[in-house]
């Protein structure tokens, strides 16, 4: 079995700050949202992908600097303030499968923040969205990362807390575990994920080596 591990909002517990700072930017650029429309609209999607529906629902570009310089504040206030879903580590450690990341952000930023909260050596095998033509919910980024590591879809297991990414899942043909215990997870959260596809929910990662050898029996 091989578990494809999202890292935003499972790995790393970063979706809530990611979309304050979202939020903050876009409504000084005159693109007006909460941060609880960038929660519901934009968790789990790329920030290419974001961008152009931004555009494409505004009918206007946004600065040609924009992803750079939302990055860069991003980025310091994760060397600060990021932290690690609570257990992850451990969990991750009871699981004797192959693993990977596949996640909708850059590399850097997948890098930074495996690396701040001290995650960095659990993977080996990292894959971004950056790497694919189309972000999730379209399966591409799982389906390469299943191919890069030597694994058919059927043998795959993804860990998700998103609605798109559970779709992503889905749409590859590969078992799916939603999660919901980050930050950004509100009441009701657990039925979106449902709605998407994920039959199974947990809430803590204490929960993920029992649920996992479930799935690999």
């Amino acid at each position: 079995m091989l578990v494809i591990f999202d890292c935003d909002g499972v790995l790393v517990d970063s979706e809530a700050l990611a979309c304050r700072i979202d939020a903050e930017f876009l409504t000084a650029l005159g693109f007006p949202y909460t941060v609880q429309d960038i929660i519901t609209q934009f968790v789990g999607v790329s920030l290419k992908d974001m961008t152009a529906r931004i555009e494409a629902a505004h009918n206007r570009a946004l600065p040609a600097d924009f992803g750079e310089r939302i990055n860069k504040t991003l980025f310091a206030r994760f060397e600060e303030e990021l932290q690690p879903i609570p257990s992850v580590r451990d969990a991750i450690l009871a699981l004797p499968y192959a693993r990977c990341v596949a996640s909708s952000s850059t590399h850097d930023r997948i890098a930074l923040s495996l690396r701040v909260t001290g995650l960095a050596d659990l993977f080996a095998n990292v894959f971004s969205a950056t790497e694919v033509r189309h972000g999730k919910p379209a399966p591409d980024l799982f389906l390469h990362a299943a191919s890069r590591m030597g694994a058919s879809a059927a043998e795959c297991l993804v860990i998700e807390d998103s609605p798109s990414g559970v779709r992503a899942a889905c749409a590859a043909g590969m078992k799916v575990i939603g999660f919901v215990g980050g930050g950004h997870c509100a009441p009701g959260h657990a039925d979106k994920l449902r709605d998407a596809g994920a039959p199974v929910i947990i809430e803590r990662m204490t929960e993920l080596p029992e649920m996992v050898r479930r799935y690999a029996a």
